[in-house]
């Protein structure tokens, strides 16, 4: 019996292949990856390397095995039809018959485009028969930390959410989930609806960022399509800063405050707050 990982050398698949590395041997653990080389630090740990690519279904033919724990990262290639390239890997599981899938979604109240193919690939995988976990995820802090640079720049947080708010939490945290998962019992065709425990607003955000840098950053709210432009701006293409620009909309009308506690009786632990959110990201 093997936990497999796919998109295991990505942003969430990293923290998810560290923290079972923690609780089960390295040689119980798969890693699906399309490019062996990122892994050679894993392989080297002992982890098992498959290489395979959802774009290509018959690279999956031999990377589950009958009793496989399997969590499927949603993929980030948003031109290129994810739910069939989800549809690659659940087919593949059940051909193997998989003890378990889970499939990192996004929140049941989220009714942005992002959500679509989500929810496509939901319905594929309660079709399949399989036992499923779907970790309904919602958004990441890193979302915002990790493009610091253009709020320092202008000292100003700029988003189209409005006085919305949100309930994020850090990868680490939506990892330590599908480690709970993976490695425990009683997760079979259940929902999770993740997020942290204490939603904040971009007024809130900015203050933080104020408090720990010592400079005055304020929050800009602006319209849809300002923010679409402004991210085109920022080389983000089309599609994509329109996908974004409709979280924010979704972010105003409340639907990714999450308040089901989920994620933190999962982890057994409080999620990330703001604060040190924050401060990871400063001195990163």
């Amino acid at each position: 019996m093997s936990i497999v990982v796919t998109g295991a050398t990505g942003h969430l698949g990293r923290h998810v292949v560290e923290q079972l590395l923690e609780q089960v041997p390295a040689g119980q653990i798969t890693a699906v990856v399309r490019d062996g080389q990122k892994a050679a630090g894993l392989a080297a740990r002992g982890v098992k390397l498959a290489i395979a690519d959802y774009n290509a279904p018959e690279t999956f033919d031999d990377v589950f095995a009958a009793g496989d724990r399997v969590l499927l990262i949603s993929g980030n290639e948003f031109d290129k039809g994810r739910p069939a390239q989800h549809q690659v890997v659940i087919d593949a599981a059940k051909a193997a018959g998989v003890a378990l899938l889970a499939y990192t979604s996004a929140p049941g109240s989220l009714t942005a485009a992002l959500a679509d193919d989500h929810r496509a690939t939901e319905a594929a995988l309660l079709a399949s028969g399989l036992p499923y976990t779907l970790l309904r995820n919602g958004w990441y802090f890193e979302n915002y930390t990790e493009n610091l640079a253009p709020v320092l720049e202008h000292s100003a947080v700029v988003q189209a959410a409005g006085d919305g708010r949100v309930s994020a939490a850090s990868r680490a945290d939506y990892a330590a989930a599908a480690v709970a998962v993976l490695t425990g019992t009683g997760h079979e065709n259940q929902t999770y609806e993740l997020g942290g425990d204490e939603a904040f607003g971009f007024a809130e955000y900015a203050a933080e960022l104020s408090r720990q840098t010592g400079k005055e950053i304020v929050y800009t709210p602006v319209s849809a399509e300002a923010f679409t432009g402004i991210l085109t701006g920022a080389g983000l293409p089309g599609p994509l800063a329109t996908t974004l620009a409709g979280v924010d909309a979704s972010i105003e009308k409340g639907e990714l405050v999450i308040s089901s506690g989920d994620l933190s009786r999962l982890t057994g632990r409080p999620t990330t707050p703001l604060t040190e959110a924050v401060t990871a990201a400063l001195k990163s």
